[in-house]
């Protein structure tokens, strides 16, 4: 997905890492100037669920994990290194608040109150870092999905007229499209693989209500890609 983008690769490290029972502490998913590491324990799927339940998270995934941690490298790349943090702070606010304080604020205290009418998680609202991270994992979910589901010849036509519809072509890639038309199609998507999860029984799949500001940081990222070919 990120060679699709065409993003910049150099200085990007992975470390998958394990607890050691004899040493103290844990080792910590994050990232650390390009090196974002991630605790193998999140692959166990009771562990995993165990941590979400803990943390009061609607979703949780390694490759969440994976996208939300490289949401901070390309921060540093697209918007800092772009000179672009002024037109950032009008969408997501000031990163310049105490980035240690607002994440010990935000496991004491919890998130505000009315937390999804702004961001698209409760974690989301911790720092505008935060914020960014989670926008940029749900940004590649959404072009990751919609691209799979073209690939799969997927469409959507329903027989009423307030229901959403989807048409993709599997010859254009998401990112290239207008925004308007991806998130109408993803809207579309998620409509169809809820409905589906609830007739098995199941969960829905994508447990998210996506706000209008959260919709404009969407697009923000969306705007902000590298465009060359």
């Amino acid at each position: 997905t990120l060679l699709d983008l065409g993003l910049p690769l150099d200085g990007l490290e992975y470390r998958f890492m394990a607890d050691q029972v004899h040493a103290p502490g844990s080792i910590l998913t994050g990232h650390d100037n390009g090196i974002i590491t991630i605790n193998i324990a999140e692959a166990d799927d009771l562990e995993r669920e165990r941590r979400r339940l803990a943390l009061h998270e609607p979703y949780r995934t390694v490759l969440g994990h994976l996208r939300h941690e490289v949401g901070h490298y390309y921060w540093d790349r697209l918007i800092r290194d772009a000179g672009l943090e002024a037109a950032f702070r009008k969408c997501f606010g000031d990163e310049r608040q105490d980035y240690a304080a607002a994440l010990q604020r935000h496991y004491d205290q919890g998130p505000p109150a009315g937390w999804q009418d702004e961001h698209v998680s409760a974690y989301a609202s911790t720092h505008p870092w935060e914020d960014w991270a989670e926008s940029w994992a749900h940004y590649l979910h959404m072009i990751t999905a919609l691209d799979t589901a073209a690939h799969c010849g997927l469409g959507v036509q329903p027989h009423r007229d307030d229901e959403p519809r989807l048409t993709l072509d599997a010859a254009e890639p998401q990112h290239r499209r207008s925004f308007d038309r991806l998130i109408a199609d993803w809207l579309a998507l998620t409509y169809v693989l809820n409905n589906l999860d609830r007739s098995l029984g199941l969960s829905d799949s994508y447990p998210f209500v996506l706000a209008q500001p959260v919709i404009r940081k969407l697009r923000f990222i969306h705007e902000h890609l590298p465009r060359a070919d």
